[in-house]
């Protein structure tokens, strides 16, 4: 038996690779399937391949290859590619053009005036890198996906059930875990999967879990003046201001419209303590930046929302086993785009089929030696 604590984009993805492998399992969720008080809810997210870190680029190119059966075996469109800009001197171009070159991954890199010319809509000042294999994931749709398919392949879904406590029984290979949950149940599993995203800190686990820093943020989405016009996904970072961009689905109301945010500058709180209120000076200088920098759009809110951020310090994933537990926290603002990956991987632990990789361990000085020597 394997427990998966948490329905969002990493548990239910987690639940699916079990399920689908054969295995029994049980998936525990405080809330409704597709709840908006966590990190998986709404219909855009950025999937992309441009990283400047190699290790990241390999892992997108893996993720990719996991929507597509995902998609296959859930009979569901849930990435499509748009088409992704990197622009900005802090986001470098430059270099994350030779970072691909080097991994494979189509790209062009183009001066100012040619990227106007294809995008008129969005004002460039330096050098921009485009790559074709970018685009929204829906993460509604993942998850209920995930949770279906998971279901149909034999896995048990407790929902409105909220974990107070998990108890490790016996010690290595041997050892079990003890799941309590808040209305009196208590399961015995050999493996707990653990994929509780901002709830993690504050579960309690027997696990020296590394920092973890928790941040509310806010996301804005602006209509497009040209309904018609195809956005790509855009990440752009200056000296003052990190920023992303995205076609917004659903979540940008009727007509088309575009998401974009601050990736940083979120306010520390906690999954239990978020205000859920917008952060006016965000939103002002998300404002200011659309007006100036994306005039294809009503410089003007048609609609916003708050979310969570948990942050490493380095912004690496965790992901590791300890005794019967397996910890996923694939965080720092850039983890859904691998969540079928990040889901397989988990699986691949919970099961002994493979090793943590070492940048994602939960013995920091463990990870900090595989940067050294990658």
């Amino acid at each position: 038996m394997i427990v998966v604590v948490g329905a969002g984009l990493m548990g239910a993805a987690t639940a699916w690779q079990l399920a689908r492998r054969g295995h029994e399992v049980t998936l525990i969720e405080a809330y409704d399937i597709g709840h908006r008080r966590g990190s998986s809810h709404g219909s855009s997210r950025i999937f992309r391949r441009a990283y400047a870190d190699s290790l990241y680029v390999r892992l997108t190119g893996r993720a990719q290859e996991e929507w597509r059966e995902l998609e296959r075996d859930a009979s569901a469109s849930l990435l499509r590619l748009t088409g992704g800009l990197d622009l900005g001197s802090g986001r470098d171009p430059v270099g994350l053009a030779a970072v691909l070159a080097v991994s494979g991954v189509p790209h062009e890199l183009l001066d100012p005036d040619e990227a106007a010319a294809r995008w008129p809509h969005i004002r460039f000042t330096g050098p921009a890198l485009y790559h074709p294999d970018a685009g929204v994931v829906d993460a509604d749709a993942t998850v209920a996906a995930c949770v279906r398919r998971a279901t149909e392949l034999g896995a048990v879904v407790l929902t409105g059930r909220r974990v107070e406590g998990i108890d490790v029984q016996g010690a290595g290979a041997e050892g079990k875990a003890r799941v309590r949950t808040d209305d009196g149940r208590e399961i015995i599993a050999d493996t707990v999967v653990i994929a509780a995203g901002p709830w993690l800190p504050s579960l309690g686990l027997p696990v020296p879990l590394p920092p973890l820093r928790v941040t509310q943020q806010q996301v804005f989405h602006f209509r497009q003046r040209d309904p018609d016009l195809l956005w790509p996904i855009l990440v752009s970072k200056d000296t003052t201001m990190q920023v992303f961009g995205l076609p917004s689905g659903s979540d940008g109301g009727r007509s088309p419209a575009v998401k974009v945010a601050e990736h940083d500058r979120g306010t520390p709180t906690t999954a239990s303590t978020r205000s859920g209120v917008v952060d006016t000076s965000s939103r002002a200088r998300i404002r200011d930046f659309v007006r100036d920098r994306l005039p294809g759009l009503v410089p003007e809110p048609v609609a916003e929302a708050t979310c969570l951020y948990t942050t490493t310090p380095d912004e690496d994933f965790v992901l590791d086993r300890h005794g019967p537990l397996v910890i996923v926290s694939p965080c720092s603002g850039h983890g859904a785009k691998f969540a079928p990956l990040i889901g397989a991987m988990a699986a691949d632990l919970a099961t002994g089929r493979a090793e943590p990789h070492p940048r994602f361990r939960l013995d920091r000085t463990a990870r900090e030696a595989a940067e050294t020597h990658p």
